[in-house]
């Protein structure tokens, strides 16, 4: 498997580029921001990327959805209950911050829900609903990793101080789709470095 991951963004968002290393097949989670970066380092990791996944909709996570989108010619998908929040969600929270607006995404070509399987070439990753930081939140499983938005982070989780946000949801879908992985499972979160199940099991103050 070919990963690379990139910071992007004034929000320090965690893009990822994850492919398979025998046929070049790829996909793009999260393009926060940063579209020529992230365009670079596809073709440097010699990747043609087929899909982009959005674990969620805020916009420091689709910043760039829409330039890398038009350049790669992927599709774009994300949960189902988080189509709604696609247009508004990320122009709202521009305008609240002062920003000017970005252009609008184009509309999901999928509709992800629970359970449903990626295929990237040779690989394959398990969706898993993880709502509570944003109505449509999901992390994807496979290969040994787990990439969790911003679900879960290293000794930490999402905040839930945001419209549709719920604290106790959050906690129930880490405990019912994260921590019933394997110790060993590494986790790439939305910010920050990443972790393994088994140390977030041991150490992450908010699961105590």
């Amino acid at each position: 498997m070919v990963l690379k991951a990139l910071v992007v963004g004034p929000f320090a968002t965690n893009c990822y580029m994850v492919g398979s290393s025998s046929s070049g097949q790829g996909m793009i989670i999260d393009p926060g921001a940063e579209a020529a970066n992230i365009l670079r380092t596809v073709r440097e990791a010699g990747l043609s990327i087929s899909l982009i996944v959005i674990t969620h909709a805020h916009i420091d996570h689709v910043g760039a959805l829409r330039t890398v989108q038009e350049k790669t010619h992927a599709q774009f998908a994300l949960h189902e209950a988080e189509r709604g929040l696609m247009l508004a969600a990320p122009m709202r929270m521009l305008t609240s911050l002062g920003l000017t607006p970005l252009k609008s995404p184009h509309k999901p070509d999928r509709l992800l829900r629970d359970g449903d399987r990626i295929d990237v070439g040779d690989l394959h990753f398990e969706v898993l609903y993880t709502p509570g930081h944003s109505s449509g939140g999901i992390c994807l499983l496979g290969h040994g990793v787990v990439f969790s938005g911003d679900t879960l982070f290293n000794c930490g989780i999402g905040r839930t101080d945001f419209p549709g946000c719920s604290h106790d949801r959050l906690i129930e879908s880490i405990h019912e789709k994260l921590m019933v992985l394997p110790d060993e499972t590494v986790v790439y979160p939305g910010h920050g470095p990443p972790t393994t199940i088994g140390d977030e099991r041991r150490g992450n103050p908010f699961l105590r």
